[in-house]
């Protein structure tokens, strides 16, 4: 919005005044860090009055099948949840305020953050009234897809009119061909699908979130790279124009999280409630979509990815065999049943995350052209400048 204020009180169109007639707002790596600085901030001040009126309002129960699990968590009972709604709102305000409005893809990102924030809050709201489990199975999968397919058919509209928009990217290997029309059904279940891995991942204080940082920022620095010419040649990715003002929306996630988890870590003040992880896990998702990564998703996510396997393996085995692989899935509290204790699984598995994302990103420098003329050389006088 800021952006397109200055742009029309200079008297220029965004696009004419970007990156030259605005100051530091130009550049895309300092609206960034302001959208990190405003998220965070708004989820600090948001936070505290936020968790106070859960708190007399909607307080989880702990509902398990598992005696242990629900005798390990019993100190958590009727900790408030819905969490994510002070999470959701300071990205929302953070990207609106600092992204560029007339970019095509932030509109895209808008409608796929509120559409499954509110499903989520939907469910949270059914089960925290007592009138049941929440959403059912079918019912949130049915939100969902919806939700997915408004996404991927905006996204396509926008693709097919970029070169390599529509480009199926396999890491170390490159663009193997174009997916013309399988695009949505492709972008769709990448969006649910990461939608749904953080949703399970979401079971320990600060795990999620901690988890949600390094993979956000690995695909903040990807979609940076996407949307720069000379970047994009030298690492072989698809150069998509605008991709590069995810990078906005990556920095107001990460400032949202960041202060998410000042209430969020052990012991939880407040839980995110399928109202955030729905929708950051959507966002995400859809980030991958965006610049053509959704197999190196799987890498950097590699965290989400094995813990969605671990209940995937769980049910599938016990369904053939009666037995389980697992003292419990996902793949977290199987190992608080063993024994470890809350604080060295989340630790642990941050660094895990975190060593995914390094991974994903080397891949693509793996997959660089060293002998590129528009290589490193030329790459530093221009880094600053936003991606176009």
């Amino acid at each position: 919005m800021l952006v397109w204020l200055l742009s029309w009180l200079q008297g220029y169109s965004p696009n004419e005044a970007y990156g030259a007639d605005l100051g530091p707002l130009g550049k895309i790596t300092f609206r960034a860090a302001l959208a990190a600085g405003v998220s965070f901030a708004a989820a600090l001040v948001l936070g505290s009055r936020v968790i106070a009126w859960l708190n007399r309002r909607f307080r989880e129960p702990i509902v398990t099948d598992s005696p242990e699990l629900r005798e390990l968590h019993q100190h958590k009972q009727w900790t408030p949840t819905m969490g994510g709604l002070f999470l959701v709102a300071g990205l929302l305000g953070a990207t609106v305020l600092l992204g560029d409005l007339s970019n095509h893809y932030l509109p895209i990102i808008l409608v796929t953050l509120m559409g499954l924030a509110a499903l989520g809050a939907a469910d949270d709201l059914i089960k925290l009234s007592h009138r049941g489990d929440g959403l059912s199975a079918r019912q949130k999968l049915a939100g969902q897809t919806l939700v997915a397919l408004v996404a991927a058919l905006l996204l396509y509209g926008v693709q097919r009119q970029q070169p390599g928009g529509l480009d199926f990217v396999v890491p170390l290997v490159g663009r193997v061909g174009e997916l013309g029309w399988l695009f949505v059904p492709l972008a769709m279940l990448v969006v649910i699908g990461s939608s749904n891995a953080v949703n399970l991942t979401d079971g320990l204080d600060g795990l999620a979130g901690g988890c949600l940082l390094s993979a956000t920022c690995a695909m903040g620095a990807i979609a940076y790279a996407s949307g720069h010419a000379e970047w994009a040649a030298y690492l072989n990715l698809p150069h998509l124009s605008g991709a590069g003002e995810l990078v906005v929306v990556a920095g107001g996630l990460v400032g949202g999280i960041l202060g998410f988890l000042w209430f969020n870590c052990h012991p939880a003040q407040v839980f995110m409630g399928n109202t955030g992880s729905l929708a950051l896990g959507g966002v995400l998702g859809l980030m991958a979509v965006i610049v053509r990564q959704e197999l190196l998703l799987v890498i950097v996510g590699g965290v989400f990815v094995i813990e969605t396997l671990s209940v995937i393996l769980q049910v599938g085995v016990h369904r053939w065999t009666r037995r389980r692989i697992l003292r419990c899935a996902p793949l977290h509290h199987h190992f608080q049943l063993r024994g470890w204790p809350e604080s060295k699984i989340v630790v642990r598995f941050w660094i895990a995350s975190i060593l995914c994302a390094v991974l994903g990103l080397f891949t693509l420098k793996a997959n660089s052209s060293d002998h590129n003329p528009a290589g490193p050389n030329r790459l530093t006088a221009r880094a600053s400048l936003p991606a176009r």
